[in-house]
């Protein structure tokens, strides 16, 4: 692990090096709790600070010195003080001695925990900063007792005085990835930061525990901590001393709430004394929170649960535990997780003796996707003579916990217990799902048929046939998936659950052909039915989300995809580790990202994904082809070619819905290698296939992405009347008439104006997609008028390459082929002249800096001039914006 880095509090350190050089002399000081981060901010700032300008002393309070008259400034004073001096005297000849080293140059005195400061060093300070020439700089800590003259610094309005926030999520996750070297995923880096509170100091204990037990492991780039904490003896010291001396009464609080949190404030005060929670509160130790009407109690910091619960013994544990749960049944349980809350707490006492509580819970809270707590209730339930509605649910749970060979066991070992078509029904049902997804079995959907036709229940039959509709169609038999889900649909007697998920079935086929507005309207009815069907199949929402990502990606409504990204699914998912949820939903984020530009969040994204995803096959491939496209965007061949072999390693064969994504990538890759032959070849192959597959949403894209390869007038499909092919033009205007939304025409708009070589048409579209935040589809319609104008006429060139400029600036790194295409052939010299010329620099400094003369500077710039079509510095910034890097660098 390497050194922690600085990272983060930039508007503070500019605020602190600002304060510095400003005329008026003030000082700065910044307040916070213990390990925010306040020392190191004060030593970020003093670092950067000229030493041949300023006189700089940096003080370090203790204490040690707090005792010892002018302790605290032992490191800036001569050892030796004169002697006869009055105390006024002494001041004076330590602001002199001061003056005196500082020969003429403004002073900078820095003085950390300057609230531990003797009372004769806080005098000095005070007078220190009264003086014309020197600027007072310093950090205190909550709740400690300040020097009077050091309150006298903001009071007599000298310094500023600022609270030091902790750190925000985003900051807690730029400071795991500077220390770990790589990307932490959002679920494990939102823990850490809930645990440390944004609190520096307590968020470095945790990860060097993390580290020290083995909890933080990396795949494929991206780090993730188990979750497991391991509280040692730094941490453990860190919160007693927070947590100080308990009395008896205050600790049955403070253990209460750590294992019931949140806690209703009416509930907490039938088993302790008020006046103990007064207590605590005043103390610090709990806090009030606001829920609706109630007012619950929660620890006031997330550590103090963790200590409390450790230290524990394990008797009173379990006395605690089974308290609350009877204080909560002699309440009753009127809140939707009251139940769930009770089930839990009976179980960790060991006194869960109701295998229905079990089951119900267990219900509910697979229902809110909490897969590991889902599944240790279910198994609970079982333990507790649950019978077969206990091993169905602990199956099916299983199978979304990434473990399919035990949900198979536990469905076998009730297998002798199926006497009715219901169960049958069920157990069938779970069975193939468990051996179809969880262990990629194909045979799976000619067994669930068969064992279909023993059915004479209607409504189980239905039950049967639903699966075996999503089934066929994840195996791209489209027409039978049809048949199928319609059949189920016209039967009256077919239970809610299945009638939705054949119309999830039938809203992802039909976003895949294209037909957007009827995919939208079913997925509507889905959603409408939410509360009638989720507590039979919850697991069904996922089907929904892959009906609608399919048909928001394939319109490109990357607003829509923010929707569901945000939508309360996602935080569910993401906090229950409902991996396939939470997985399939990074995709689409990382797809949007991606079509933004935003090639880092893209990757980043997308490499979660694949963490996420690394023990499951349903959408691992899709995860790595995703990654592949993210990795080509950013012109990373050699990471496009690895994610696409493990697209291909780890794709189930079973889900060969997903092969239009698949196939896309590896084109993708293609061209990110330089390959664009193979590439546009790929494309073509492509698009003929899914046009035999009728799926015209997927071939709209295919086709797109040969009209960004500058591919428009290649030949597709299949022979014409007149022994000709039609043009990539050609067959995306028809597709224009037969595929939904505003996407299609435009971008048959696009084909048009490449073949054309229309460059205002080019400019027109680049607009329309800007306007729906397409952003790498604008750059690269830019990019082609760009490249259309030539070096015609440099007038003409310039405010194209602005425009080209002002969408680039929208994204990172990107670097497409049509991007590539205006990249000129510079030499090493001449992209560090060009590069200085644009930041201003003239021919002189140039020549000096590059040890050249003028003339050869100005040689240089001619020749750049020349190759980038431009007439002068004026046009030479944009001109290096415009080009994959557009950071004014060399993009090689």
């Amino acid at each position: 692990m390497s050194r922690w880095e600085f990272v983060g509090r930039t508007e503070e350190l500019n605020r602190l090096l600002s304060t510095v050089g400003d005329p008026e002399g003030r000082g700065l000081f910044f307040s916070g709790s213990a390990g925010v981060g306040k020392s190191r901010l004060l030593r970020e700032g003093v670092a950067a600070l000229p030493t041949d300008r300023y006189a700089i002393w940096s003080v370090a309070a203790s204490a040690t010195t707090a005792t010892l008259p002018f302790g605290g400034l032992v490191q800036v004073l001569p050892a030796e003080q004169p002697q006869g001096l009055s105390p006024a005297g002494v001041l004076r000849w330590a602001v002199d001695m001061l003056q005196q080293q500082a020969a003429g140059r403004p002073i900078v005195l820095a003085i950390d925990d300057a609230h531990l400061l003797d009372p004769p060093s806080a005098a000095l300070v005070h007078l220190l900063a009264r003086a014309e020439n020197a600027t007072v700089i310093g950090t205190l800590r909550n709740g400690e007792q300040i020097p009077l003259p050091i309150r006298a610094l903001w009071t007599d309005d000298l310094v500023d005085l600022v609270e030091l926030a902790p750190l925000g999520p985003a900051e807690t996750g730029g400071l795991l990835a500077a220390i770990l070297g790589g990307p932490v995923d959002d679920k494990s880096s939102e823990r850490l930061f809930q645990l440390s509170a944004g609190n520096p100091l307590l968020l470095r204990e945790l990860v060097l525990a993390a580290s020290g037990g083995d909890e933080l492991s990396r795949t494929y780039g991206m780090w993730k901590w188990t979750g497991r904490l391991e509280l040692a003896p730094n941490l453990t010291d860190l919160i007693d001393i927070r947590i100080g001396q308990l009395t008896p009464g205050v600790r049955s609080v403070v253990e209460l709430v750590a294992f019931g949190e949140p806690l209703g404030l009416q509930l907490l005060q039938k088993a302790v004394d008020p006046a103990d929670v007064e207590a605590a509160e005043e103390r610090g130790l709990i806090t009030m929170v606001h829920d609706d009407r109630r007012l619950d109690v929660r620890l006031a910091h997330p550590l103090y649960g963790e200590v409390m619960r450790r230290q524990c013994p394990v008797s009173r544990t379990r006395r605690l535990q089974a308290t609350l749960a009877e204080l909560l049944e002699q309440v009753g349980k009127r809140r939707r997780d009251d139940l769930l809350r009770v089930a839990v707490w009976r179980l960790d006492s060991g006194t869960a003796q109701d295998a229905a509580l079990l089951l119900d819970a267990a219900a509910q809270a697979f229902g809110r996707y909490d897969v590991p707590l889902a599944t240790r209730l279910a198994r609970a339930a079982l333990d507790a003579d649950g019978g077969f509605d206990a091993a169905e649910l602990l199956a099916t749970i299983l199978m979304f916990g990434d473990r399919p060979d035990e949900a198979i066991q536990v469905l076998d070992s009730v297998a002798g217990e199926i006497g009715c078509d219901r169960r049958r029904s069920r157990w069938l049902t779970v069975r193939g799902m468990v051996s179809y997804w969880g262990l990629s079995r194909e045979s799976t959907v000619e067994e669930i048929a068969a064992r279909g036709d023993e059915m004479t229940d209607s409504a189980d039959r239905a039950r049967v046939r639903a699966f075996e509709a999503i089934m066929r169609l994840h195996r791209l038999d489209t027409d039978a998936a049809l048949r199928l889900a319609q059949a189920v649909l016209d039967r009256p007697a077919s239970p809610m659950a299945a009638r939705e998920l054949v119309r999830c079935t039938i809203a992802h086929l039909q976003a895949a052909q294209g037909q957007y507005h009827r995919s939208a309207t079913a997925i509507a009815l889905v959603q409408a039915e939410a509360a009638r069907w989720r507590g039979d199949m919850p697991y069904l929402q996922l089907a929904m989300e892959l009906a609608r990502g399919t048909r928001l990606a394939l319109s490109g409504d990357l607003a829509g995809i923010d929707a569901i990204v945000a939508d309360e699914f996602a935080d569910l998912a993401g906090a229950g580790d409902f991996r396939l949820g939470t997985g399939y939903l990074a995709i689409l984020q990382a797809y949007a990202a991606r079509l933004r530009g935003r090639s880092d969040e893209a990757l980043k994204t997308s490499l979660g994904a694949c963490a996420v995803l690394a023990t499951s096959r349903v959408y691992a491939g899709l995860a790595h082809a995703e990654r592949a496209q993210a990795a080509a965007l950013r012109g990373d061949a050699t990471h496009a070619v690895e994610a696409m072999a493990e697209a291909d390693r780890t794709h189930a064969p079973g889900m060969a819905v997903l092969y239009p994504w698949l196939e896309q990538a590896r084109a993708a890759v293609h061209a990110a290698t330089g390959d664009l032959p193979t590439a546009a070849k790929h494309l073509c192959a492509l698009a003929d296939r899914l046009r035999e597959d009728t799926l015209a949403g997927h071939e709209l894209l295919v086709l797109l992405d040969l009209v960004r390869l500058d591919q428009a007038a290649a030949p597709v499909g299949p022979m014409c009347t007149d022994g000709g092919r039609r043009t990539v033009a050609q067959r995306l205007a028809e597709l224009s008439e037969r595929v939904d939304g505003a996407l299609p025409p435009l971008v048959a708009r696009y084909a048009r104006a490449t073949v054309e070589d229309s460059v205002p048409e080019l400019l027109a579209v680049a607009d329309d997609f800007a306007a729906r935040d397409l952003t790498v589809y604008a750059a690269e319609a830019t990019a082609m008028a760009l490249h259309r104008l030539g070096r015609s006429r440099a007038a003409a060139t310039a405010p194209v390459r602005e425009r080209l400029a002002a969408l680039l600036s929208r994204g990172d790194q990107i670097s497409t082929p049509a991007l590539r295409r205006l990249r000129p052939a510079l030499t090493d010299r001449e992209w560090e002249v060009a590069t200085l010329a644009a930041e201003g620099a003239t021919s002189r400094a140039i020549a000096e800096r590059l040890y050249l003369s003028t003339r050869t500077v100005e040689n240089h710039l001619q020749r750049v001039y020349s190759k980038l079509g431009v007439t002068g510095r004026a046009e030479l910034r944009a001109a290096l914006w415009s080009m994959p890097g557009h950071d004014g660098g060399d993009p090689a």
